[in-house]
């Protein structure tokens, strides 16, 4: 482990002998990538230079007492041993988990799809409150947040809604809400005080550039059409809306939010290369069945993975059986009090079985 640290290092070093280059100095991609896997070492290395100083306290400690030369020292080589002892395999275990190998795709900005299931106009107001809560969560992270296409519901909220969020590990961290989520509770339309329960469907991509998905001209259909629904005087009478029909696999995606036809086209564009992306990892995932075993969300969109219980103020994640009565926290936004377990104990898993091959 030790030698890993010295590794992680010349890894930095190499890198900044990188980033001056001149030729990389004008190659904004390739820059950016480096100072993502350059930011990814870091975050290694602070957790490594701990476990390095208690492993070497541990053998200076014991170097000390095996000589035997002066009490006093040796009470204190003791003494430092026994507190090192009881942290050092915690440090190991949580360097091995910054080890594992990260999904290249956890930098990359989010496409996040909200689609009201069963449940009625109630499934809809949820979308609503769903969406209401990425937002604060988005806030909290100071990420970006842009609506690509909406259809709002007659009784409030949204039929359906897609958004982009762009910052600092946006999918790395939205990946685990894209699933079933499931709400109980007394809606508003509802004279007898009954609880129902709803459901809508959460997709999570990760947005792509147009080099990792090529997508030829001839291969794609575009219709464009006046927008309906709520907008301004231009966007309902002017040819703006967008519909792309991706050919071979007949794959649909409509964007009419924009008054300019140009970027609605953009927008759509963006949600088609990110839904062909996540069609492309799912069937490199069927092949690699034990992998996807250790995934917290499998990508099963029918996967049940969250209820929201408003009458206990209960929050459950099915996926690792985590019930927490903070319904009003996450709700305003705090996300990770469910987010980051859940990616702790993916990362439990892998390692987990890691160790076992």
């Amino acid at each position: 482990m030790l030698k890993i640290v010295e590794k992680l290092v010349e890894k930095i070093q190499s890198i900044d002998s990188q980033m001056v280059d001149p030729e990389i100095l004008s190659n904004q991609k390739k820059l950016i990538e480096l100072n993502r896997e350059r930011s990814h070492i870091e975050e290694m290395l602070k957790v490594g230079y701990e476990y390095k100083k208690v492993k070497l306290g541990i053998l200076e400690a014991e170097e000390i007492i095996a000589a035997g030369e002066d009490p006093d020292l040796i009470e204190m080589a003791k003494e430092v041993l026994n507190e090192y002892k009881n942290s050092i395999d915690d440090l190991e275990k949580e360097f091995k988990l910054k080890l594992l190998p990260r999904d290249p795709a956890d930098d990359k900005p989010a496409i996040v799809e909200l689609r009201a299931g069963t449940g009625g106009d109630e499934a809809g107001i949820f979308v609503g409150d769903i969406y209401q809560m990425f937002q604060r969560y988005a806030d909290t992270k100071g990420w970006k947040l842009e609506v690509i296409n909406s259809s709002p519901s007659t009784s409030g909220g949204f039929k359906e809604i897609i958004f982009s969020l762009s910052g600092v590990g946006t999918y790395g961290l939205m990946k685990y809400e894209s699933g079933v989520h499931r709400v109980q509770r007394v809606p508003a339309t509802e004279t007898q005080g009954r609880v129902h329960t709803s459901a809508i469907s959460v997709a999570v991509l990760p947005e792509v550039e147009a080099v990792d998905i090529d997508i030829a001209e001839k291969d794609l259909k575009v219709d464009v059409y006046r927008s309906s629904g709520p907008g301004g005087q231009s966007v309902n009478t002017t040819d703006s809306a967008v519909r792309l029909t991706y050919l071979p696999t007949g794959l649909v995606v409509i964007c009419q939010d924009e008054k300019s036809q140009i970027k609605n086209r953009a927008k759509a564009m963006k949600v088609l290369r990110a839904r062909l992306y996540d069609m492309k990892m799912q069937e490199q995932q069927e092949k690699l069945s034990a992998e996807r075993r250790t995934m917290i969300s499998s990508g099963d969109r029918s996967a049940k993975i969250r209820t929201y219980n408003y009458p206990q103020s209960r929050v459950t994640d099915h996926r690792i059986g985590l019930t927490l009565y903070r319904l009003d926290e996450v709700m305003n936004g705090d996300l990770d009090l469910l987010i980051l377990p859940l990616r702790q104990h993916e990362q439990e898993e892998k390692l987990k079985i890691q160790s076992e091959m």
